[in-house]
């Protein structure tokens, strides 16, 4: 399985992606910022995609709302990992098809069964 993690901060997508690495088989693509994240989704296929709302040029709703707008991505799980807690963001990031919103700072564990939930894994 891949899994496409866009985040502009290195640290942060680190820490995603030494959490999901706890995945047996899984294949982590890293992109950081929405503009590098839509190219990477548009040369491969994906099993989950995992983004920031808050990134120069293009931030994640927009990301969202481009992927949720196109049939051949349609139904792939997003998992939004942010610092906007406000109920508003919330709302509006799973309005636009945002599957699961978690807010900053992350734990691992955390991360990690909600990646399982999304692809289906025990």
């Amino acid at each position: 399985m891949k899994i496409l993690v866009v985040e502009d901060s290195p640290t942060m997508r680190q820490l995603i992606s030494f959490a999901l690495k706890r995945l047996r088989n899984a294949v982590i693509v890293e992109a950081a910022a929405g503009v590098e994240g839509l190219k990477k989704l548009n040369a491969d296929s994906f099993d989950l995609i995992i983004t920031d709302i808050n990134m120069p040029v293009m931030d994640g709703l927009k990301l969202i709302s481009l992927i949720r707008r196109d049939v051949k991505y349609r139904n792939i799980p997003i998992m939004i990992i942010t610092t906007e807690g406000g109920a508003e963001d919330r709302e509006r990031a799973l309005a636009l098809g945002a599957n699961a919103y978690i807010t900053k700072p992350i734990q691992a564990g955390n991360v990690l069964e909600i990646a399982k939930s999304l692809l289906g894994l025990p």
